[in-house]
Formats: structure tokens, sequence, C-alpha cells
């Protein structure tokens, strides 16, 4: 293989902070992984990633948010970027029974193989990676 060639593949989009992307986000992803037997976990992910990004940054109303995904034949990765703006760096939390927010980024990390998050105030990356060798002893990477 040429030193400046991959087998990775890379798609990119930017959604306006309405709700309504949401949906958007899902159906863009599920047409890309078509086929794939990552795709219901991907869209998922990135539905949970998106809505995130609208409701809890500067992403929402009048901001945006952009998604990308990388695959290559060992790891799907999905990355929500948002316009930061609002708290803290998104984390797992352990909400109580009876919360109504707080779960996502959680079920999130028990979806994916490994959940990265970078950045600072001024936006956020959530990457999500789902590994495609799964087997016993294999290696994801």
């Amino acid at each position: 293989m040429h030193e400046y060639t991959s087998t990775a593949r890379v798609w990119g989009l930017t959604c306006p902070g309405f709700p309504e992307e949401v949906s958007r986000a899902r159906r863009w992803t599920r047409d890309i992984l078509r086929g794939s037997p990552l795709a219901d976990d991907a869209e998922l992910i990135v539905s949970e990633l998106s809505a995130n990004a609208i409701l809890h940054t500067a992403s929402g109303g009048l901001g945006s948010f952009h998604l990308a995904l990388a695959i290559s034949p060992k790891v799907v990765a999905l990355s929500v970027t948002d316009e930061g703006g609002m708290g803290a760096a998104p984390k797992v939390e352990q909400p109580s029974e009876d919360a109504v927010h707080g779960r996502g980024l959680g079920m999130v990390s028990v979806i994916a193989h490994r959940v990265v998050v970078h950045g600072s105030h001024s936006g956020y990356t959530v990457t999500a990676e789902l590994f495609t060798d799964t087997q016993p002893g294999g290696r994801p990477c």
C-alpha cells in the first residue's frame, strides 16, 4: 500500500441546532452504514450525541453541530462536535432512579467499545468507537 493512501473513509455533516435535525443525523448514519452489522448501534449513538449537543450546549437553537463518521476495516468512529458554552464537559453520570436526564452518555458508553471526549468550554467532541473485530482474543485495532 502506498504510504499516503488509507483504507479509512470519512464523511462529515453539519446540522442546524434544531430538534428535527436529530432524525436527519440518524438517517444520514443509517444510509452510510447500510448493510453493516454496526448500523443500528451507530444510529442510536449518533441520535443520543446529537440530541445532547442540541439540548445541553450552545449548538441548540441558532447554533449547529457537526457529525463525522469514519469507517475502517477495524473500527467505525462516530463523532459529534458541539459549540460548547454551557456548563462542564460531557461525562457519564449515575443519575438517581427518578432523574429525567443524565443517562444518555452512559448508554453510549455501554454500546460503544470506547468513548472519548475532547475539547474545552468553546466546544466538545464526543467520539464513540465501535470495533468490527470483537472475537475473543481478537485485537480491535
